[in-house]
């Protein structure tokens, strides 16, 4: 996969695990973290709803950053966590959830909504009388969870744990990065930050949507191209794994 240059957009922690994990089957990659993570004050509402965690049948995690603020709000509460089914989007997440010896489910393939929801073992968790779910996430976000689980008579509750901004560049550091260190791909592991790009790259985003954008989910693929976007490809997943086969499927540009 020598010649792959990439934009790099997760938040700086990942962002940096990612170079390595892609340095090390021959791409390049270029770290410019397009989402901050701020975690959110603790409020009575988020206590409540953490010593409360009996009346669910199953909790979603939609990210690290909501399963490690998570966690930490729930050994506020709970000495041991209650028996409960545990679900992620993908194994990143799960990874941190079983550290803290937790049991969990997420798709073996596909990190969206769409594949989790598909998921036998989250359907049998919720299979019970007057079934509720609990979902941790940032401020927004997996909306599509909560609606279509909410039209199987599942009762949802959100607890927002952070919030994702994007930090501050001076006018035109994206494109002035691209250009100094030749890179030929982009990478986005969200909508928001899809969306982030898109802002932060300003009048320049005409030039640099005919590069080929890497995004995690159908949905996220089809937003980029409304709004433009010449290549996008479609990883169905956020990892390295995922976005390394995509990689491996997609012609490294000529230009």
């Amino acid at each position: 996969m020598t010649g792959w240059r990439l934009l790099l957009t997760r938040p700086a922690e990942d962002c940096a695990a990612l170079a390595v994990t892609l340095g090390e089957a021959g791409v390049h990659g270029s770290c410019m973290p397009l989402l901050e993570i701020e975690s959110l004050a603790v409020s009575e509402m988020h206590r409540a709803l953490a010593r409360n965690l009996e009346r669910y049948c199953a909790v979603i995690v939609v990210s690290k950053q909501a399963a490690r603020l998570g966690l930490a709000l729930l050994a506020e509460q709970w000495p041991r966590l209650p028996a409960l089914a545990w679900f992620t989007v993908g194994a990143a997440t799960a990874e941190v959830l079983e550290s803290a010896g937790l049991n969990v489910h997420f798709p073996a393939t596909g990190d969206d909504s769409e594949a989790l929801l598909r998921l036998p073992e989250l359907q049998a968790a919720l299979a019970c009388a007057s079934p509720r779910l609990l979902i941790m996430r940032g401020e927004d976000g997996r909306e599509l969870l909560a609606e279509q689980l909410t039209t199987q008579g599942v009762h949802v509750d959100y607890l927002p744990l952070y919030r994702r901004r994007l930090p501050d560049y001076p006018a035109r550091a994206l494109s002035r990065l691209i250009e100094a260190e030749r890179l030929n791909g982009l990478v986005v592991s969200s909508g928001q930050g899809f969306e982030h790009l898109r802002r932060l790259a300003a009048q320049d985003w005409p030039r640099l949507a005919r590069l080929p954008l890497f995004v995690p989910s159908p949905r996220v693929a089809e937003s980029a191209r409304q709004a433009g976007a010449q290549n996008v490809v479609d990883c169905r997943g956020a990892s390295a794994t995922a976005l390394l086969a995509a990689l491996q499927e997609t012609p490294v540009p000529a230009f």
